[in-house]
């Protein structure tokens, strides 16, 4: 079980259902950071995040899971709610705002410095691939760039462990594709 604040989060959920603020503000202060993660990588968006991660929070506070004996189902549990948070936003509001460079270059966005007019360059046309790519394919790599492994995406994703490793080469296989191809009609030099 994962500990927080010397608690399992068990101990901890149960301590929140029988009206222990002080547990559900311990379980939150610490998955929080996770779930807006996975939520700005698969949305893009920081207010849409937000509203994920609250979304995420209420429907923990309200519907807490039942807890098995993995040591981190809580962990796996919050990551799936948010996928599955994100992934109905974006099909509800029909856009695919994903931004991969953000992904790639996750310590820009906490850094003190402007990003150069290069990596807005990038940025856009990540962008612009990655609205082409299928929810799943968008799910996927954001997953797995925010570290998990391939058996705990089958199960968010509900995908054959298997299967994992060879639908998130035809996604990276897709994303590179589409990206060449992008550049090569903005008449940049495509390298290999």
């Amino acid at each position: 079980m994962t500990l927080v604040a010397n608690r399992t989060d068990r101990e901890l959920l149960e301590a929140a259902q029988a009206g222990d603020e002080q547990a559900f503000a311990l379980l939150h202060d610490h998955y929080r950071p996770l779930v807006f993660r996975i939520a700005l990588r698969t949305l893009g968006r920081t207010d849409d995040a937000e509203d994920i991660c609250q979304e995420v929070f209420f429907r923990l506070y309200r519907q807490p899971p039942q807890l098995n004996d993995h040591p981190h189902a809580l962990r796996l549990w919050l990551a799936r709610v948010t996928t599955n948070a994100a992934l109905n936003l974006l099909r509800s509001q029909r856009r695919a705002r994903f931004h991969w460079s953000r992904l790639l270059r996750l310590d820009q966005l906490f850094d003190d410095q402007r990003p150069t007019a290069e990596w807005n360059e990038t940025s856009l046309l990540v962008q612009s691939v990655l609205e082409k790519l299928s929810d799943r394919d968008r799910a996927l790599l954001a997953l797995r760039v925010s570290g998990f492994s391939y058996e705990e995406i089958a199960m968010l994703l509900d995908l054959r462990p298997t299967s994992v490793g060879t639908l998130l080469a035809r996604a990276e296989r897709r994303f590179r594709e589409r990206y060449r191809a992008l550049l090569g009609e903005n008449g940049e030099e495509v390298r290999e």
